[in-house]
């Protein structure tokens, strides 16, 4: 393969990117890591990181440094669908964390950069990439600058593009993309103080959801999402569109109004939906450069995170000579897409924000009335169950009992809005040649 001053060059160094190169230093890979910006710096967000993600950090040794930078945990949720059904529940355990945490990017990402600089990775901040180099279709390094620095050529074996939706590493090797969605949604969202909360609060209303968790800094993160068929009239006076979503929501735009607005409200329309092939000759994609969806699932940090333990761990099979480079990432690729294409259909169906019918209302009142269904209806959501193993027509029967057939033939299925929609394991194959 040719080697490279580094083993890997890692583009784009926040969530997925710091922890990718994190976990290859770790196993004694050379590795640089480069940002345009400096840390810490914020970025929009959609910032739960779910319980399998926390399970992530706990893992790396990471947890108790978000736990001591005064970041609360949300054990519990309420989950409000309108109309007075009302969940109130708890996170089933996941390898022995029971909470989500909503930290703002600034410690995260921080959290994460250093860690990667204690394994030994070199992180280069303040650093532009212009260009990734290639010898005939194999990339062999990138070219870049630090502000204020002369170009610089760096190369490396393998070339892993973290740096996001609009990912430079992907757009320069032509990274082919499938699943792919049209944008369905806008999210807005800001910090509020002066609004406590005892855990996380959710909320579907017709053509909205809302979400409501504390941050870190004594601020309560208030989060909503409405179809992108609005986009245009909203964002004459978007403050106005998010306050009046509030006060759909029982006491909540009350609640929000007698606190204070920490920060300007962030508002982004730019949600795609796809996959991207995540490699080939000298490059591989982590986070959202490989996968992104709609963030009113909130799944992005934990995809990322869990995008990177598998990633680094094929990397590091690929490099250590323990299996050709070419299979384990080729394998990595299914082994995202098997782990994310369930939650990814799941995300759109509630990005459609669909009317719930009879059916559904049915079901969600016989959760609601049984403690333990509620808690692993909230782990669905989590990704603690996988949503296309919880929203069955088996889970149906097992909640409403042997009579439940005859009730939807009446009422409409509960789960119409949210179908699976991803396609068969031969599907898939075709679509990563």
């Amino acid at each position: 393969m040719g080697a490279g001053r580094y083993d890997v060059i890692v583009v784009g160094a926040r969530v997925a990117g710091a922890a990718t190169a994190m976990l290859l230093a770790r196993q004694g890979l050379r590795v640089l890591a480069v940002d345009r910006v400096s840390f810490p710096r914020d970025t929009i967000s959609s910032h739960q990181l779910q319980v399998p993600g926390v399970a992530l950090l706990r893992r790396w040794g990471l947890l108790d440094k978000l736990t001591a930078a005064g970041r609360p945990p949300a054990r519990r949720v309420r989950f409000d669908a309108g109309g007075g059904l009302v969940m109130d529940g708890q996170f089933p355990a996941y390898e022995g964390v029971d909470a989500l945490y909503s930290p703002r990017r600034t410690l995260l990402d921080s959290i994460l950069v250093e860690a990667a600089r204690e394994a030994g990775a070199e992180i280069r901040e303040n650093f532009r990439v212009t260009e990734v180099t290639a010898s005939g279709d194999r990339v062999t390094g990138i070219r870049g600058s630090a502000r204020g620095r002369p170009a610089v050529t760096e190369t490396a074996t393998l070339v892993i593009g973290a740096d996001g939706k609009r990912s430079l590493v992907a757009c320069a090797v032509g990274a082919r993309r499938y699943r792919e969605r049209p944008v369905q949604s806008f999210a807005s969202y800001s910090y509020w103080s002066g609004v406590p909360v005892s855990g996380g609060e959710l909320y579907q209303r017709p053509g909205r959801a809302v979400a409501v968790f504390p941050t870190n800094g004594e601020l309560t993160v208030v989060y909503v999402a409405a179809p992108m068929t609005e986009f245009a009239s909203a964002r004459a006076d978007l403050e106005a569109h998010y306050l009046r979503t509030l006060d759909l929501c029982g006491d909540l735009g009350e609640r929000v109004r007698s606190g204070n607005r920490a920060e300007r409200l962030r508002t982004t329309p730019d949600q795609p939906n796809t996959f991207r092939c995540s490699h080939g000759p000298g490059w591989a994609l982590a986070g959202d450069a490989g996968v992104v969806m709609d963030s009113v699932s909130a799944q992005g940090m934990t995809n990322a995170l869990r995008d990177a333990s598998y990633l680094s761990a094929a990397v590091v099979a690929g490099l250590g000579g323990s299996r050709p480079l070419a299979g384990a990432l080729r394998d990595h690729q299914r082994r995202r897409d098997r782990a994310i294409r369930g939650m990814y259909d799941f995300t759109l169906g509630l990005a459609e924000f669909p009317r719930a019918n009879p059916g559904q209302r049915l079901f969600l009142a016989a959760v609601a009335a049984d403690q333990q269904e509620t808690d692993r209806f909230l782990g669905a959501f989590a990704g603690i169950v996988p949503p296309e193993d919880y929203f069955t027509l088996g889970t149906v029967v097992r909640v409403l009992g042997s009579q439940a057939i005859r009730k939807l033939t009446a009422a409409g299925h509960p789960f119409s809005g949210l179908r699976q929609r991803h396609p068969s394991s031969a599907e898939d194959a075709r679509q990563m040649r």
